[in-house]
């Protein structure tokens, strides 16, 4: 029953806000006031730089990767494991330590990935790099990693509840980037 404390931890692990620290700590101002408003790393880049918005996106990745290898550590079982992933990313989306306005979601699912098969984060890595080869939109590469994640779960992990947590991640990676979408559509996405 002790595994099951995981689940709030990386809750509380994910509501960490790596940009809101990240821009404090550099003397940036909140990304919630500037740029976009999203408080994740493709934010910081645009208000601070590649150095400010590399930092944000590793803190994001780690928040979400740390809770997942110490249940993995902990052998706890696949539907346990499942309720880390959802719990570390919900709590990025809704941090309960700055007002439940958090990120996207974007770097956080990859940290879990990795921490659940490295495999598997390195395929949702390698489709976000080569999508933004292509078409150079950061928002795009994420939608298109985000709808194939699910995917590449069940061929290379195959534990059906973690199939169902990812396409759970996916909805809400698609919901999250809604203006992105209708500005893809309008073709006037960044």
């Amino acid at each position: 029953m002790i595994e099951w404390l995981l689940v709030p931890a990386a809750y509380l692990i994910g509501s960490v806000s790596s940009a809101i620290i990240v821009c404090q700590v550099m003397g940036l101002p909140d990304p919630r006031g500037q740029g976009s408003g999203n408080p994740g790393a493709t934010n910081v880049v645009r208000i601070g730089g590649k150095k400010a918005g590399a930092i944000t996106l590793a803190g994001d990745a780690l928040k979400g990767l740390i809770p997942v290898l110490i249940a993995k550590f902990m052998e706890v079982d696949s539907l346990i494991l499942s309720f880390v992933v959802f719990a570390a990313f919900m709590g990025h989306l809704y941090p309960i330590f700055f007002e439940f306005k958090g990120g996207k979601g974007v770097a956080t699912s990859l940290g879990v990935a990795l921490g659940v098969n490295v495999f598997l984060g390195l395929a949702i890595l390698a489709t976000w790099i080569l999508v933004y080869k292509i078409c150079k939109i950061s928002s795009l590469s994420a939608l298109v990693a985000s709808i194939f994640a699910p995917v590449y779960v069940w061929f290379m992990v195959g534990e059906a509840s973690l199939v169902i947590t990812f396409i759970l991640l996916s909805i809400i990676l698609l919901w999250r980037h809604k203006k992105n979408i209708q500005k893809l559509l309008a073709g006037t996405e960044d």
